[in-house]
């Protein structure tokens, strides 16, 4: 099947979640047949797996088909390739895909002020990459926002775990998510971190999940083998969590991104390096 925008992205997604999920060396489903991920087929040409760097390199490669409306993903391939590579305590090897990100239309300022990345805003090949991108400020203002919502939905996912400790209900809740913003941003990039925000949620929601099933299911074995279980307590728990379920949905939209009135759109260098606060 021919490599559309949407499938590349949402390959980029799925890589990047495992990477979340299980770690660096994380390894997922082989896929498509470029020359780069033939080794991602087993006996009899059936699907093997890849590891999430052997994933990215093949999505860059994959992007460049695509033509110009594919680079910003042959840009998010190298910069989760960056990444990758700062997580494995690899500086050198991290350097070179986010300037090979940066010359393909990624941006996210924000970003590369997070802690992880900030020991290499010594290196003068990461001054030098940084200084190239460029951003307007509606965009800027969406970059706040998106890592801004990463961190809140972290927060709130931590707070649905413990909160679900000790129900007796057999339930299962979804983790309430902030609407995607639906605006036309100015840059590409700003797509990127749009990825980002949505692995975070799919992340903490497959965690939250998990825990909920393995709750539920240790509830209905319990109901079943000891008629001691509380069904009265199990039935209000279960109303305490709908109740719960709703209060964070109506925080959740609430979070909804809003455009500021005015933000400008012309493009220009980047803050300056060091002088933005990720959000805590």
């Amino acid at each position: 099947m021919a490599d559309t925008v949407n499938s590349l992205a949402a390959r980029v997604h799925e890589l990047l979640v495992a990477l979340v999920t299980q770690g660096v060396d994380a390894r997922v489903p082989g896929q498509g047949s470029s020359s780069s991920s033939s080794s991602a087929y087993g006996f009899l040409g059936a699907p093997g797996s890849v590891d999430v760097a052997s994933g990215l390199h093949d999505v860059v490669v994959r992007a460049g088909a695509l033509g110009p409306g594919g680079t910003w993903l042959a840009a998010a391939g190298h910069a989760g390739l960056g990444v990758l590579a700062v997580l494995r305590g690899r500086a050198e090897q991290a350097i070179p895909h986010l300037d090979a990100a940066v010359s393909a239309g990624y941006n996210d300022c924000v970003g590369l002020h997070a802690a992880p990345i900030r020991p290499l805003h010594g290196d003068p090949r990461f001054r030098a990459l940084y200084q190239r991108m460029r951003i307007t400020q509606a965009d800027l203002d969406e970059l706040l926002w998106l890592h801004q919502e990463m961190q809140l939905t972290a927060q709130e996912a931590q707070r649905a775990m413990v909160d679900n400790i000790g129900r007796l209900d057999t339930g299962v809740s979804l983790l309430p998510q902030a609407p995607m913003p639906t605006r036309e941003p100015d840059t590409a990039g700003v797509l990127i971190t749009r990825i980002d925000l949505a692995v975070t949620q799919t992340a903490f929601r497959q965690a939250a999940l998990q825990m909920d099933f393995q709750r539920s299911a240790g509830n209905t074995s319990f109901g079943l083998i000891d008629d001691t279980w509380d069904h009265a307590q199990a039935m209000r728990d279960a109303w305490h969590a709908e109740d719960q379920d709703s209060r964070r949905q109506r925080f959740a939209e609430g979070r909804a991104f809003v455009a500021r009135p005015g933000a400008g759109t012309v493009l220009g260098p980047c803050p300056p390096l060091g002088s933005i606060t990720y959000p805590g």
